[in-house]
């Protein structure tokens, strides 16, 4: 049996401003945006070529907006991933050598933090 990770709740203050983060400056597909009821909204979107999809909205967690640490996304060319990011103004650090691999990093405006990875070797 495979078990996918599909979905990961982000949460933001304020839905519009994250949804505009990424999707036009991160570069995430905006895949759905539905108002369920007064109390739920919907929003997901998905980094391009990821199976796995993040939710923003309203009512779908409770966690404290800028709480998630450490979101990770694998890139072949980790000082392209961030050339583009920069290029679309998000504020990336500069590339880190790790011996595990080269890392940078950036937070949406609520300070979730996300790290870009290029495996070593790739």
């Amino acid at each position: 049996m495979d078990w996918k990770l599909e979905l990961v709740a982000i949460p933001v203050s304020d839905v519009d401003r994250a949804k505009a983060f990424y999707a036009e400056q991160a570069g995430f597909n905006a895949d759905h945006d539905h108002r369920v009821s007064d109390e739920i909204r919907f929003v997901q979107l998905t980094p391009p070529g990821s199976a796995c999809s993040i939710a923003l909205g309203d009512g779908i967690t409770e966690a404290e907006p800028g709480s998630v640490q450490g979101m990770q996304m694998v890139v072949s060319d980790v000082r392209a991933a961030r050339a583009e990011l920069v290029k679309r103004g998000v504020e990336v650090t500069d590339v880190q050598e790790f011996p595990w691999g080269l890392f940078a990093f950036f937070s949406d405006p609520d300070g979730n933090k996300w790290a870009l990875q290029q495996a070593v070797g790739a």
